[in-house]
């Protein structure tokens, strides 16, 4: 299924440059007035969450590698992956549904929000085909690519979803 590794690498470049921009246009477009069966402002608890738990399977899976347990360390990928996917799903829907909430806090701590918030947001798109071209090096069983394109996405991943919990933290109080 993977073995055509020209086809998903275009598939993946498309997709790292569509859900960017599908993102970056939500703050332009207005909210339609939807009446929802549940508090859809719970939904960024569940991101903070999901990505809370990404950061937790992303150490389990180094520690898995370094004890030598490919197993395991595909295992703890495979579901961050599937819960990276599912936090996207979403974060979209929510910010497609609800007006952007503004940071209320003030002084030096506003600071720090918005650098974390910065480097979130820059590295969110950047890990996008990093984590795609990983993966795929892993399931053509291109293990020395898959290796030395892991060395990057694995620390900046990891901050991804930790920052993520970190912005929310940080932005609760403004809900």
């Amino acid at each position: 299924m993977f073995k055509d590794e020209q086809f998903w690498s275009k598939a993946i470049v498309w997709v790292s440059v569509l859900v960017p921009v599908l993102v970056t246009a939500l703050v332009y477009i207005s909210p339609p007035k939807i009446a929802m069966g549940f508090d859809i402002h719970l939904l960024p608890k569940i991101h903070a969450i999901i990505n809370g738990s990404v950061a937790i399977l992303l150490a389990m899976s180094f520690y898995f590698i370094k004890q030598k347990n490919v197993a395991a360390h595909k295992a703890c990928n495979v579901t961050a992956l599937i819960l990276s996917a599912l936090f996207l799903v979403s974060y979209v829907t929510y910010h497609s549904l609800t007006d952007p909430t503004r940071y209320c806090g003030e002084g030096l701590m506003r600071g720090v929000y918005f650098f974390i918030l910065l480097t979130h947001i820059v590295l969110a798109a950047v890990i996008l085909p990093l984590i795609l071209f990983t993966f795929l090096r892993a399931f053509t069983g291109n293990f020395d690519r898959h290796r030395r394109l892991a060395r990057w996405t694995f620390p900046l991943w990891l901050y991804v979803s930790v920052t993520g919990v970190v912005v929310y933290w940080l932005i609760s109080p403004c809900y």
